[in-house]
């Protein structure tokens, strides 16, 4: 982006108006002598040079614009900006201080008032085609794949034979589904840069995923015969072999991609399915373990190395690695049966008889409810979980990616908001959103703790709102209470109650019942919605960490150009959270003056991909309770996604203000190093 400013700065020289500066400092000699300086890429001397015009001669608001470029290309972006703003105060008709103040603030992170600036720019000056295309890429940023087309489609009017613009365009397609303009793009692209590996690498992953793994080969061989260093092309032209039979030629291609990137977690695991399937059983296990190591909490990759384990003997290791998997997840039915089989083989009959059992209760439990698709990775216990994932594949439930630079950096959004037993002196804590009251709020929970069951917790617990993390103990005198009950429960207070067990438990499907059974007997109870909302969500971070994927979409960017050139994008499943939204937006319709509910539509939304609509949510909890830390650390991830950095960095600084530690560690990991 560097070289991209200071050539520009040759085609400036005829705006560079000299006729009016003749008079006591030669103002010509300082125009033509900074940008002369900036072209040959000594900076500071440019600075030095155009201080001396500005000291005096404080409204050329050319010399300004002079010095915004050569303090952007030292990186002083804070004063590049306070530069070009000074040359539109100046001369507010100016366009391309709009231009580069928007290159400047994209750059920045703050994609809201860049796009206000190729506003600006493109009403003065209509046919100014580079504005149009920076602009396609902020649209792009910020998910308006249609006006990012449009923008792009524009910019190519003009310069058809642009092979960024073509792939960017063919990559917005790609959002819109609209897989046969994608592949034109690429196409045209190839054509007029034949020389380039980008364009055979989009063109051949897209092969790959339409199955066309032959063209796909020759189209990613292709580029790693331009550029060997392309991770992404090893990848997936190994995809391509094990969909053509060729176990052998993926593999070497995995080591390759490994041997390029060795971070990413997914070559691993797709590595070990593959060695596990050709029977390599020990390497195998290896992989899995480097996969383990870094995501910990990962039940697939347990899943999957327990049953490997079992191939070479280890039998107590296999039973580990199902117990692991079931602590974090006990409706894992077909967990449950695998570890019954081995604990039959090493002659504990009993423990494999209660969890054949246990499965079995699961499985009927889900069947009942398979008109709902989202139960059908539960009750399906033949369902195969080694299949192999795509690069940009995730291993967590709710995550976030950042901005690619040499490694991939993950957070996680803080979780939705439900009723749930809490131990009383989390209340001591800097700031607890669960100090938020209202008498509505408080009345429910005081009917919840008069109940016969209710009243059976122990000192120090209390029913109370908190965020949905379901790896708490569970007070035993509730749960004891529970199973010395007689019949069903019929109140709805009894029913809720003992959703909010099944729900610690991880119960899903169980706790659902309740819920609904809790609002068969009254309709106007908010927080029956608010939980079943929860719950449906927590689910689904279920499912989908079983099937390997990322329920968010990702972007992958390069910022080394006037707008941060496109490099790849590649859609993912995104899972249905329509009921779970439906369910919590009932929940807000019967307690308008709930925030909790409000940051819960936030999560659903953007878990659903609808960050425009998630970040209107999380304002809206903010409103109604201004001390609502977690609200604006999500608030914050939104934005970094959608690459406002400056304003996400704000909400995350408000957050960690507000006693929520974990938002120093991310403003450490995007927001420090960014503007440093």
């Amino acid at each position: 982006m560097k070289k991209h400013l200071a050539a520009l700065l040759l085609l400036l020289s005829a705006g560079l108006h000299g006729s009016t500066a003749l008079a006591q400092l030669n103002k010509p000699y300082f125009f033509y002598k900074g940008r002369e300086l900036i072209v040959e890429g000594n900076y500071r001397e440019a600075i030095e040079m155009l201080n001396l015009l500005l000291r005096s001669e404080t409204k050329e608001y050319e010399g300004y614009f002079l010095r915004g470029v050569a303090k952007y290309n030292l990186d002083d972006l804070l004063g590049a900006e306070a530069d070009f703003t000074s040359a539109i105060a100046v001369n507010p008709v100016y366009t391309m201080a709009y231009q580069y103040r928007a290159i400047t603030r994209s750059r920045m992170g703050n994609y809201n008032d860049a796009l206000k600036d190729y506003q600006y720019a493109v009403e003065l000056r209509p046919n100014m085609s580079a504005a149009y295309y920076s602009r396609g890429v902020t649209y792009f940023l910020s998910q308006q794949f249609e006006r990012a087309v449009d923008d792009f489609s524009r910019y190519l009017r003009s310069a058809p034979a642009d092979v960024n613009a073509l792939t960017n365009r063919g990559t917005c397609y790609l959002y819109l589904k609209d897989t046969a303009r994608a592949y034109a793009d690429f196409d045209r692209a190839v054509e007029i840069n034949p020389y380039e590996a980008d364009g055979y690498v989009r063109r051949g992953v897209l092969e790959v995923a339409q199955r066309r793994n032959d063209e796909g080969i020759r189209d990613l061989t292709e580029a790693l015969r331009i550029d060997s260093t392309q991770s992404i092309a090893y990848f997936y032209r190994a995809y391509a072999h094990v969909n053509e039979q060729r176990p052998m030629q993926a593999l070497a291609d995995f080591d390759r991609a490994i041997a390029c990137d060795s971070t990413n977690s997914v070559t691993y695991f797709n590595r070990a399915i593959l060695r596990s399937q050709i029977g390599d059983y020990n390497r195998a296990i290896e992989d899995y373990d480097r996969v383990a190591r870094a995501n910990p909490g990962n039940i697939l990759v347990l899943y999957n190395r327990a049953s490997v384990k079992v191939q070479v003997g280890d039998y107590r290791g296999a039973i580990d690695d199902y117990t692991r998997a079931i602590e974090l997840y006990p409706d894992f039915a077909s967990a449950y049966l695998f570890r019954s089989q081995l604990k039959a083989a090493l002659r504990d009959y009993r423990g494999a008889e209660h969890d054949r059992r246990t499965a079995e209760t699961q499985i009927e439990a889900y069947r009942k409810k398979l008109s709902d698709s989202t139960f059908t990775s539960f009750a399906d216990t033949s369902r195969q979980f080694d299949k192999l994932l795509s690069f940009d594949a995730d291993f967590g439930r709710n995550e976030l990616r950042s901005i690619r630079s040499d490694i991939w950096r993950e957070v996680q959004l803080m979780p939705v908001f439900r009723i749930s037993v809490v131990a009383g002196d989390t209340a001591m804590a800097l700031y607890n959103p669960r100090e938020y009251r209202n008498s509505r709020l408080d009345g429910y929970l005081a009917e919840l703790s008069k109940t016969e069951i209710g009243g059976a917790l122990p000192a120090g617990w209390r029913f109370d709102l908190t965020a949905g993390k379901t790896d708490g103990a569970i007070p035993e005198q509730l749960a004891e209470r529970w199973d010395a009950a007689n019949g069903a429960p019929v109140s709805w207070e009894d029913n809720f109650l003992k959703g909010i067990t099944q729900t610690l438990l991880k119960q899903y499907a169980s706790a659902l019942s309740y819920y609904r059974r809790a609002n068969r007997v009254t309709e106007d109870n908010p927080l029956i919605y608010l939980n079943r909302g929860a719950v449906q969500t927590e689910m689904i971070e279920f499912i989908a960490s079983l099937e390997g994927n990322n329920v968010m979409q990702q972007i992958t960017v390069q910022s080394d150009d006037p707008a941060a050139r496109l490099l790849q994008q590649q859609g993912r499943r995104t899972y249905d959270y329509s009921e779970a939204i439906e369910e919590t937006r009932r929940a807000a319709q019967l307690m308008p003056e709930l925030p909790q509910a409000y940051y819960n539509l936030g999560n659903m939304l953007c878990l659903s991909g609808d960050l425009p609509g998630a970040f209107e949510q999380y304002t809206r909890a903010i409103e109604l309770f201004p001390y609502f830390a977690e609200a604006y650390y999500n608030r914050g991830l939104v934005q970094i996604f959608m690459q406002d950095m400056q304003k996400g960095c704000l909400d995350l600084g408000k957050a960690g203000e507000l006693g929520l530690a974990e938002a120093y560690e991310v403003l450490k990991r995007y927001c420090v190093k960014r503007n440093r």
